[in-house]
């Protein structure tokens, strides 16, 4: 249980004290900042701990977002402020500070509270303040600023507040216009029932899952019933992102889960179509395998621009604000996230595709929106990054090469060759038309040894180019379609749905990294990319036993790749995100 120390003289009629036991502290009472020190010391090091004013006027959802979001280790609203354990000395130091300057008086005339968190900020930690809105919260010092506040208070439904905070603040049209305005009151229904976001994530799964199962029956009915159930998956899936925003149950066990099961749910429906169309005597498998590198490699363009530019000085360009100034123009908001064609616009498309017409029908008007959406937001990035004078830095561009996923083979380039070319996106654009040449002409073997070699030369010195964030997609873009086209060749049954499998592994691989890194804890650990290859080194192999197996041999072994890679990383990325250790990473930006 939390801990929160009020301090101060009781108010007659305040409902403090039943607000903060309502959000599961254990209050305890402190005349003044001395006697509050002491209780502070008395606390076990493992709770959370509050310190409140005796005066506070406010919304209980002021007091939730101020005092129990688990993401912050310190946070604070007016008149109240609380530390999680890993910032308890920062809040002890700051309250000795502050028994020391007052001398520890029983009157308290400025609210001690907010005098630590003063403290706090003075000494250059990071205090969280939830942005209210309409909500209050203060710490009025005579009755009549009392009935002003109160009357404040009444005037504002915080409940009306907390369910319209639930939503995000930018999310696609489909979602904000067809599933947010019911699914918020799906998730204080169940906030009401103790039920968790986990529980909803894994919900929406089994739905998504039941959905794949029903479109790989390949019948009409079936299409029919994964078309539903493939929307009932998403408004669970915006439910949990609602629930854990309208309780503040966030975790980092939530944030592996909302960041992984997305694509697993998008990507076993794929797959479920293609075995419903296989059914009825149509092979779509390599149009699956196609929808989803193309997904992936759209992901990868948004994520390594976002961690070139996000801590970039000098970040703007005429293009950035162009486009700042459409977003002020209301239909033009809507229209510019339609077009790129977010999740929910996306899985909407695909269930109305799946129940009233086939799965290559359904197929091929993703890969035609898909493919629109990706040059339209690329092209946008590239006129961004070359109309920009942003310098990068260090963070940046190793986080770009955390991205590029090279491996043993192009560290040992590096190591024998003395060569350290410059534009590495130039090197990398090489490499890759050497590869797809040759994998065309017959001698893919030859075209992946030399984009081998680009890959180690594209990292021999910091991406710190304007472009130099598009060499992790053109990466992803060169393993994944080298996989595809080499299964594609081999002309025999299962060859295309063992490469699904293979690149379905090495890419939820690559969303581990993403979401490692966006939450500070930097890319999975090096000997992780050493036992899978690395992305150059996966590449080799898998032309090597396309040239020197049979097409049934290397079946199998397409096979046997995927479940050995599948079971390495799944194994890392779940002891890492299940531990004490994980990032708490959650999404509240643009739609995937």
């Amino acid at each position: 249980m939390s801990t929160a120390i009020v301090t101060g003289q009781p108010v007659p009629g305040s409902s403090l004290e039943n607000d903060l036991r309502s959000l599961g502290f254990d209050v305890r009472a402190a005349t003044d900042a001395l006697e509050a020190e002491s209780l502070l010391a008395a606390v076990p090091a493992d709770r959370r701990v509050a310190l409140v004013d005796a005066r506070f006027v406010g919304h209980l959802h002021a007091l939730r977002l101020g005092l129990t979001d688990p993401r912050f280790p310190l946070a604070a609203v007016p008149g109240a402020v609380t530390a999680q354990p890993a910032a308890r000395q920062a809040l002890t130091r700051a309250l000795a500070r502050e028994t020391s300057a007052g001398g520890g008086t029983a009157v308290v005339v400025d609210s001690v509270a907010d005098r630590v968190v003063t403290a706090l900020d003075a000494d250059g930690s990071a205090v969280h303040r939830p942005e209210l809105g309409s909500l209050v919260a203060a710490v009025p010092e005579d009755p009549q600023a009392r009935n002003e506040v109160r009357q404040a208070v009444a005037a504002v439904d915080d409940e009306a507040v907390r369910l319209k905070s639930a939503v995000k603040s930018r999310d696609g049209f489909f979602t904000t216009f067809f599933i947010s305005p019911y699914s918020r009151y799906i998730a204080r229904w169940c906030a009401r029932r103790g039920l968790t976001p986990n529980q909803v994530t894994t919900a929406s799964l089994l739905t998504a899952l039941i959905a794949a199962g029903c479109a790989a029956t390949g019948t009409r009915a079936g299409f029919v019933a994964a078309g539903v159930l493939l929307i009932a998956s998403f408004v669970l899936d915006c439910t949990d992102g609602q629930l854990a925003r309208y309780a503040l149950k966030y975790s980092t066990l939530g944030a592996w889960l909302d960041a992984t099961f997305d694509r697993a749910k998008e990507y076993a429906y794929y797959a479920g179509l293609a075995l419903g169309a296989a059914r009825g005597g149509d092979d779509v498998w390599a149009l699956a395998l196609g929808a989803m590198i193309l997904q992936t490699c759209r992901h990868v363009v948004d994520f390594s621009f976002n961690e070139a530019n996000h801590d970039a000085a000098a970040n703007t360009s005429p293009t950035a604000a162009l486009s700042d100034k459409l977003d002020s123009v209301g239909w033009t908001v809507w229209l510019r996230r339609m077009i790129v064609l977010p999740i929910g616009e996306r899985w909407a498309m695909i269930a109305v595709l799946t129940a009233a017409t086939t799965p290559r029908i359904t197929f091929y008007v993703l890969l035609v929106g898909c493919a629109f959406a990706a040059t339209y937001t690329t092209a946008g990035r590239v006129l961004r990054s070359v109309t920009r004078k942003a310098k990068r830095t260090d963070r940046a561009a190793q986080a770009l090469a955390d991205l590029a996923d090279n491996g043993p083979l192009a560290a040992l380039v590096l190591r024998l060759t003395r060569l350290r070319p410059g534009a590495p996106l130039l090197v990398t654009l090489a490499g890759v038309a050497v590869l797809t040449v040759n994998l065309f002409v017959g001698w893919p073997v030859l075209g992946a040894a030399v984009y081998a070699v680009t890959s180690g030369w594209a990292l021999s010195r910091p991406l710190k180019g304007a472009l130099d964030w598009l060499i992790p997609p053109l990466f992803r873009a060169a393993e994944y379609g080298t996989v595809l086209v080499l299964a594609s060749d081999a002309g025999v049954n299962g060859a295309l749905p063992a490469a699904f499998g293979l690149v379905a592994a090495v890419a939820y691989h690559h969303y581990d990294t993403v979401y490692r890194i966006r939450g500070n804890a930097g890319a999975p650990p090096a000997w992780l990319v050493r036992a899978i290859g690395g992305q150059e080194g996966r590449t080799v192999l898998v032309t090597v036993l396309a040239a020197v197996l049979t097409a049934s041999q290397f079946k199998v072994a397409l096979t046997v790749l995927a479940v050995v890679v599948a079971l390495v990383v799944l194994t890392e990325s779940i002891r890492f995100w299940v531990s004490a250790g994980a990032p708490a990473v959650h999404d509240e930006g643009e739609p995937a």
